[in-house]
């Protein structure tokens, strides 16, 4: 017998272990079917079977996200069985430590996708069964709802069963961690290192599957009224004194997921009644029929609202992803006299620049205090804003654990269309209450006879024109990846858009402000800036380019426009060239 034949003859072991042990008999015909076809010489289930169990699926900083399906490299009832126990055993311990006696306490929410609602549930009968005082939410809700209501129920972990904007097909296991386990900063936001590292130690030490005891009953089904807590809360974020502004015409989609009628229930209670929904994706559908890729970022997501926005004459439109801790925008470009959704450093720009003004407008006598911060690939315009207005600015890595974790945070945002505008209540993004605040923002500036575009040009009026762009370079083979970072590290480029790099950071070294993490940054001489990293949670190779030129008057914007139009396809050219692509 090959080495090969004995690979292939242990793999069908495998599988028909897995099988006797896996609760799911969905799971459980599809792994036996996959066996018998890969036996009969099918090639197609041999691979697919070979990949379900191709190493386990790793617990890291994003939890667990995967593909549905059987095997440990899916996610599947034995893989979530096997990560509620481990996490139940890290919570019994911390809280432990940190307070004898104490009780643990959790809550766990999940949106539509398919399986969410059982992976929560069994996760609520593993933690109960562990002792762990847990919350069930009541039905498939937002992820913003169960950041607020770990800190909301002064919980010390929580789980959110969920995907975000990820392919129909997939799901996921995303962890909080609050009173007990974490500093006052942490509480109620995603884990970060050393904690994932920990918690998966537990999970690997978790025995056999019929080891993990479930209850039957225990834990507590949430009322409803956690939902209109948040929804209270939310809406009750608007500033009416200063900015009572209301007549805005909305049109909002929740992109298949679970956010819509939280969200037209909170701009609602906020003033904004007119809202309407995007009828074709209004109500959860974990197939998410009418997008290629339920990502508001993605090309054509936003085609079904662009169009309703245009028949009923909106003013803007406000795009959820499935689970609404993500808010995009568009509107009428005036400048073009085309609909397009704004970038996510314009909006993060415009938010922090509302944020200020309503600081202003509360207080004018009182000292700035409270820190703005963003992510290091997001644009620099808000260090400037913050600047100006006497704030303090940070930045992060990149994603949320990072930003929500900032002491004395007051607004944080990520150019993936990520907004923290409550910190105190949602200690991570929040595409709900950013959506009120954008609404806000919308409603004042045009009630002055402007447009949101029109707000943006008079941020680059003072502080410059800020432009940016990404490439992503997508690969097979992950091992690519190191090859194009290495590339650049040994023959580091000169120049990008024609101006010489002064400053070449490697990222992998940290820093006094940044732990370190696999990246390069370039800054040129006319402050353009290149930064290039490996995607955390796919196969690709990121870049972010950002130019920025000065503007003296409304006059010179189109020019302005233009300039850094072209100043960001030469830098992007000089990019592909230094990859080698």
């Amino acid at each position: 017998m090959t080495s090969s034949d004995a690979a292939f003859e242990q793999l069908i072991i495998d599988a028909r272990q897995w099988a006797s042990q896996d609760p799911d008999p969905t799971t459980t015909a599809a792994l036996l079917e996959l066996a018998d076809l890969a036996s009969a010489g099918d090639a197609g289930a041999t691979q697919e079977l070979g990949d379900s169990f191709n190493g386990t699926l790793q617990f890291g900083t994003a939890g667990l996200r995967a593909a549905l399906g059987p095997g440990p490299n899916r996610m599947n009832r034995v893989v979530v069985r096997r990560a509620a126990a481990g996490l139940a055993a890290f919570l019994t311990e911390t809280v432990a430590a940190a307070v004898p006696g104490s009780r643990p306490r959790a809550v766990v929410g999940f949106d539509a996708r398919y399986n969410s609602d059982i992976f929560a549930e069994e996760t609520a009968a593993i933690f109960t069964a562990a002792g762990i005082e847990t919350f069930l939410m009541p039905a498939a809700l937002p992820t913003p709802l169960l950041a607020y209501a770990v800190r909301n129920l002064d919980c010390d972990g929580g789980v959110m069963v969920t995907a975000s904007h990820n392919p129909p097909q997939d799901n996921g296991y995303k962890v909080y961690l609050g009173r007990h386990a974490v500093s006052e900063s942490g509480r109620g936001a995603q884990i970060v290192a050393p904690y994932d590292a920990e918690i998966a130690a537990r999970i690997d030490a978790v025995g056999a599957l019929d080891s993990v005891e479930l209850a039957d009953s225990g834990w507590s089904v949430l009322p409803a009224s956690i939902a209109s807590d948040y929804e209270s809360a939310m809406s009750g974020l608007v500033d009416r004194q200063h900015f009572p502004a209301r007549d805005l015409k909305i049109v909002l989609t929740p992109m298949h997921g679970v956010g819509g009628g939280t969200a037209v229930s909170v701009l609602n209670a906020a003033g904004f009644t007119d809202v309407t929904l995007v009828a074709e994706q209004a109500e959860p559908d974990p197939d998410f029929p009418t997008v290629a890729f339920p990502n508001p970022e993605e090309p054509g997501a936003l085609d079904l609202a662009l169009a309703a926005a245009a028949d009923a004459g909106a003013d803007i439109v406000l795009a959820n992803d499935p689970d609404a801790d993500r808010a995009a925008v568009a509107a009428l470009d005036p400048a073009t006299g085309v609909w397009r959704m704004l970038r996510g450093d314009e909006v993060g720009a415009l938010l922090g620049a509302h944020i200020v003004a309503r600081f202003a407008a509360a207080a004018p006598e009182e000292p700035q205090s409270g820190v703005f911060a963003n992510s290091i690939v997001s644009s620099r315009l808000l260090s400037r804003i913050a600047a100006a207005a006497g704030y303090a600015h940070e930045e992060t890595l990149t994603g949320f654990k990072w930003i929500s974790r900032v002491p004395g945070l007051t607004y944080g945002y990520e150019e993936a269309l990520g907004y923290c505008v409550a910190p105190d209540l949602v200690r991570d993004k929040d595409g709900i209450s950013a959506a009120v605040l954008i609404a806000e923002m919308a409603a004042a500036a045009k009630a002055e006879g402007k447009t949101i575009f029109d707000t943006l040009d008079d941020l680059y009026l003072v502080h410059g024109l800020h432009a940016s762009e990404q490439l992503s370079i997508r690969v097979a083979d992950l091992g690519l990846l190191d090859a194009m970072m290495n590339r650049l590290r040994v023959n580091p480029p000169e120049a990008f858009g024609g101006s010489a790099v002064e400053i070449s950071t490697d990222l992998a070294e940290g820093s006094d402000s940044l732990p370190p993490t696999d990246g390069l940054l370039y800054l040129t001489r006319d402050q353009s800036r290149v930064i290039i990293r490996p995607s955390g949670t796919e196969p690709k190779l990121k870049c972010y380019l950002e130019v920025i030129r000065p503007v003296e008057s409304a006059a010179e914007l189109p020019e302005a426009r233009q300039a850094a139009r072209t100043a960001l396809d030469d830098v992007l050219s000089d990019v592909r060239e230094a990859l080698g692509q």
